[in-house]
């Protein structure tokens, strides 16, 4: 009997176990160097670069973000978490903004995002979303929601072309 519970089991332990390796190596398309481009309220294309390496021993993804201009710039790292399964990630720039972010997935889209805030009597959800995620190319959305995440608006499109050596 108990090797018929642990025979029908095993599937499920087994599948358990190949999510947890794939979701260990979740944002690893994004490790490179980059160009980025984007449009700006104005219309304008703006140009940025983001590094992206992976560090102690390769268990933490580190990003390096700037401006072109050198007007903005920021930096992240992103882990994942073996024991509960869940990516986090933590950024910070230099206008003072820090956020945390959980990372989870949508189909083929990859995403980090904020806790639900409320702020008078909105319920603030805000993420990043990788789409479009080729070898040598990206999309990435930031976007807000104020309605605990039912519908989501557009605030910034970066569009991600790997630099080539």
């Amino acid at each position: 009997m108990r090797f018929c519970i642990f025979l029908c089991f095993l599937p499920a332990l087994l599948s358990a176990q190949s999510i947890k390796v794939q979701d260990a190596a979740l944002f690893d398309f994004w490790v490179g160097d980059w160009n980025l481009t984007w449009t700006n309220a104005n219309g304008e294309i703006e140009k940025g670069a983001n590094s992206v390496v992976k560090i102690l021993d390769g268990k933490i993804i580190q990003e390096n973000f700037s401006f072109t201009t050198g007007a903005f710039k920021g930096t992240s790292i992103s882990v994942y978490n073996p024991t509960n399964l869940t990516w986090h990630q933590a950024w910070a720039d230099t206008q003072g903004g820090y956020y945390d972010f959980e990372g989870e997935v949508d189909g083929n889209k990859r995403i980090f995002k904020t806790r639900l805030k409320e702020h008078k009597g909105e319920k603030i959800i805000q993420r990043m979303v990788f789409y479009n995620i080729k070898t040598d190319s990206l999309t990435w959305d930031w976007e807000r929601s104020r309605d605990g995440g039912v519908t989501w608006q557009l605030q910034w499109r970066i569009n991600y072309v790997r630099k080539t050596s």
